[in-house]
C-alpha cells in the first residue's frame, strides 16, 4: 500500500533552533528522534523568505519567478495546478489545518475556514489565520475559523488587546490565552480530529500548518515558565539592547518550538494507536527562517542564512536511518517528492526534483546550487559561495566556508565567482541547471 503522508509545516522556524544543534539550549525531542530514524538536511532553503510566496512555491513545485505570488499581496493563482490536487487524483485522502497563507492578498477564509481548500485539491481542512491577520481583519467581528473560535469562548477582545500591545520582540510577556486556546494548541487538535476520521484502508496526506513560532513573542504562561531563566547566546553582529533581552526573545522563541514539538510527539501517538507508523512518512519543515536579531534584523524576508535556512527531516518506509545530507535541497523540492512517494503524476513544468534519491542513500548530491529570492533581491548559494543580486546595489558574494556569519563581502575580490553563479541561476531558471560538483 502506498505510504501516508504527515507533513508538519511551522510558520518561521529558522534552521538551526533545533535540539541537535549543541551550541543553543532548544529542546525537540520528538524532532531529533524523528532524525535519528530518518534523514536530516543540513543545507534546505526556502524558494523565498515570506510566507504567501514560499507556501505558493511548495504548492506549484516552482521556483520563486515561477510561482506567479510576488509577496503577501497577491492569492495563489487559480491557473497553477498544486501537488495537493495530484495526490487526490491518485486517490489520497488529502487534509490539511491551520494557517495556509495561499489566500494571503483576500484573507477570506470562511468562518469554517472551508474557502479555497476544494480548489487547491484538499478533500478536508480548515484554513485558517495567522497571528497578525486574525487580529487585524477579525478583533471586531470575525472572518475565519480561530478568531470565531475565540469570539464564541469570549476571549477574542482579549486576545486582540494583547496583541496589539506587543509592538516589538521584547515584549515576552505570557498569553493571556488558556492552554486549549492558544493558536498552535488549536491547529493541532483539529489536525488529530482530522485524523481520527481518516480511513485506515485507504492513503491520506496531511498537512498541519502551525501559526508558530512567527512573531509576536506570545507564548502561555506554562510555556513561559519551562523556560525561564535558561540563558541563550546573544544575536551576532547586534547592538541592540541587553543579553538579558535578547535571551528572553529566543526563549519565547525556543518555547514555541518545543510546544510544537510536543504535538508532533502526540501525532506520532496517534498514528502509531492506528497501526499506521510503518507505512507513514514523516515530514518536518518550515516555509522560511528568521532573523533574530542577527545583523540587527529581526523576522524575514532577508537573503541572510537565517532567513531563508529551514530545518528539514523526512522519515518513514524507504527512507534511510540515521543520515545527516550535505545535499543542496530547496523547500519546493518537497513537491515532487511527495508525488514519487504517492505514485501520482508529476506537474508538467514545474521546476521541482523528487529527494527520494537521496533518501534513499542512492545519491549523496542533489542539486547543484538553490535559489531564493523577494521583491528586490535574488540569490544563490552553491554550497560555498553565495551571491546576492539586489535592485539599485552592487552585489554581494559571501564565501560561507570561510565566513559563515556572512559579515565580509567577496564579490570585488572574486568576480569570477560572480559570473559563474550568475550564470548559473540563469542556468537553472531556464530548466538548464548544472550538474552537482562532487
Amino acid at each position: 500500500m502506498r505510504p501516508n503522508l504527515l507533513f508538519f509545516f511551522p510558520d518561521q522556524h529558522r534552521y538551526d533552533f533545533v535540539g541537535w544543534n549543541s551550541e543553543l539550549p532548544v529542546r525537540t525531542p520528538n524532532l531529533s528522534r524523528l532524525s535519528e530514524r530518518g534523514v536530516r538536511f543540513s543545507v534546505a532553503f526556502t524558494p523565498s523568505p515570506l510566507c504567501a510566496p514560499a507556501r505558493a512555491c511548495l504548492a506549484s513545485g516552482r521556483w520563486y519567478e515561477h510561482c506567479g505570488v510576488r509577496d503577501n499581496s497577491d492569492d495563489y493563482p487559480s491557473t497553477l495546478p498544486t501537488f495537493y490536487q495530484r495526490l487526490q487524483a491518485a486517490g489520497y485522502r488529502v487534509g490539511g489545518v491551520g494557517k495556509f497563507d495561499l489566500n494571503k492578498g483576500s484573507n477570506d477564509w470562511g468562518l469554517d475556514g472551508k474557502n479555497h481548500l476544494e480548489e487547491w485539491g484538499f478533500t478536508d481542512g480548515i484554513n485558517s489565520e495567522g497571528k497578525h491577520a486574525g487580529v487585524n481583519t477579525g478583533a471586531e467581528s470575525p472572518r475565519g475559523p480561530y478568531m470565531k473560535y475565540l469570539h464564541d469562548r469570549g476571549l477574542a477582545q482579549l486576545y486582540a488587546e494583547d496583541l496589539r500591545k506587543r509592538h516589538h520582540y521584547r515584549d515576552v510577556h505570557p498569553s493571556p490565552l488558556p492552554e486549549e486556546a492558544y493558536g498552535d494548541n488549536w491547529v493541532a487538535q483539529n489536525g488529530l480530529e482530522l485524523l481520527r476520521g481518516f480511513p485506515t484502508d485507504r492513503p491520506w496526506f496531511l498537512q498541519v500548518n502551525f501559526p508558530g513560532p512567527h512573531e509576536p513573542m506570545d507564548v502561555t504562561a506554562e510555556m513561559r515558565r519551562r523556560w525561564e531563566g535558561v540563558p541563550f547566546p546573544p544575536p551576532h553582529d547586534n547592538d541592540q539592547w541587553d543579553v538579558q533581552t535578547h535571551s528572553a526573545i529566543r526563549q519565547n522563541y525556543a518555547a514555541m518550538i518545543e510546544n510544537i514539538d510536543r504535538h508532533l510527539g502526540r501525532y506520532l501517538d496517534l498514528i502509531q494507536e492506528r497501526g499506521e507508523l510503518e507505512r507513514t512518512v514523516i515530514v518536518y519543515s518550515s516555509d522560511h527562517g528568521e532573523m533574530l536579531g542577527d545583523h540587527n534584523r529581526w523576522a524575514k524576508s532577508s537573503y541572510y542564512h537565517p532567513s531563508i535556512g529551514v530545518p528539514l527531516v523526512l522519515a518513514g518506509p524507504g527512507i534511510a536511518s540515521g543520515l545527516v545530507s550535505e545535499a543542496l535541497v530547496s523547500l519546493h523540492d518537497l513537491a515532487a517528492t511527495f508525488l514519487e512517494l504517492a505514485g501520482a503524476e508529476p506537474i508538467a513544468g514545474w521546476d521541482a526534483r523528487s529527494l527520494l534519491p537521496v533518501l534513499r542513500g542512492e545519491r549523496s548530491q542533489h542539486r547543484a546550487a538553490v535559489l531564493s529570492g523577494l521583491n528586490r533581491w535574488r540569490a544563490v548559494f552553491d554550497g560555498r559561495y553565495k551571491l546576492v543580486l539586489r535592485e539599485e546595489a552592487a552585489p554581494l558574494l559571501f564565501d560561507l566556508k570561510e565566513d559563515p556569519k556572512e559579515d565580509h563581502n567577496q564579490a570585488a575580490d572574486r568576480p569570477e565567482e560572480v559570473e559563474r553563479l550568475y550564470r548559473w541561476r540563469q542556468a537553472i531558471l531556464s530548466g538548464a541547471e548544472p550538474e552537482p560538483i562532487p
